[in-house]
């Protein structure tokens, strides 16, 4: 990436990673090769909230326990990578240990910028990536694969929230280590009856903890309602914010704004 892109401070790198597509056979999914070169894309995709998980080594090495009881990583995804690609994560070396948010991204050898946002830690008083771009709805007649869903609508809560994977180890017993468990946690999926048949692709993740670290082997609420309803050129597309809450306290204990867009060219009702 060129220096003018960020400030022209030091960076921290990642070791190089291969992301294996372990989704690679999944029906009517962008990460199935065959469904993926139909609709234009060189292969099955790796997942975007994959790439979270790049980051674990530089936030450790930067912030450690203090990300995970209150920190947040906060990317947009740009360029889809494939089965085994290379890829490494790069953050800019804060000036000093005080400064709580930061700048970030994914590359590629040939250096295209897999996603891009901002990691932060404590109570920083400027909103992450994600949480800074406008939102604004479609008008209805721009809808057809989203049709059904409105913004305020609620999305599906459950009780019983607990982590299946992204478990820490060493200094992070006990806890959720990697962004893909979290994320796993907040997905609340869209409100019931509103998805028609479409390929979808994730399109940008915000996770933010409040009041963590979140606990391995501790059961949740989640919550979680949709804020907007758009369309682009190629795509529809929704953004959902989640919430997990403690529940015997009802506090807030982590949240995450995410971004789906649905491809128009895979859809019967944009043919």
């Amino acid at each position: 990436m060129a220096e003018s892109a960020l400030n022209p401070t030091e960076k921290l790198y990642s070791e190089w990673q291969q992301p294996v597509n372990r989704w690679a056979d999944l029906p009517n999914s962008i990460h199935n090769d065959s469904v993926a070169t139909k609709i234009g894309m060189r292969g099955g995709t790796i997942p975007g909230t994959v790439h979270l998980n790049h980051f674990v080594p530089l936030i450790q090495d930067t912030w450690g326990m203090a990300w995970y009881e209150k920190g947040a990583i906060s990317m947009y995804y740009t360029f889809a990578t494939t089965h085994k690609e290379d890829v490494r994560a790069v953050m800019v070396k804060p000036a000093l240990r005080s400064e709580d948010k930061v700048d970030a991204f994914v590359e590629t050898p040939e250096e295209k910028i897999v996603c891009k946002g901002s990691l932060s830690v404590g109570d920083s008083p400027k909103p992450n990536y994600v949480a800074s771009l406008p939102l604004e709805d479609a008008p209805r007649s721009e809808l057809r694969i989203l049709d059904r869903m409105k913004t305020g609508m609620e999305c599906p809560e459950r009780d019983d929230v607990i982590a299946t994977e992204g478990k820490g180890s060493g200094d992070y017993e006990g806890i959720v280590e990697l962004p893909t468990g979290l994320f796993q946690m907040l997905q609340t999926g869209a409100p019931t009856g509103t998805l028609k048949k479409a390929v979808g692709f994730y399109g940008a993740t915000e996770i933010r903890t409040l009041k963590g670290p979140i606990r391995v082997d501790t059961e949740y609420r989640r919550v979680g309602k949709v804020v907007c309803v758009g369309a682009s050129p190629k795509t529809e597309y929704v953004w959902i914010d989640s919430q997990l809450l403690d529940k015997s306290s009802g506090d807030v204990v982590a949240e995450m704004r995410q971004f789906s867009r649905f491809m128009k060219a895979s859809s019967d009702l944009w043919s």
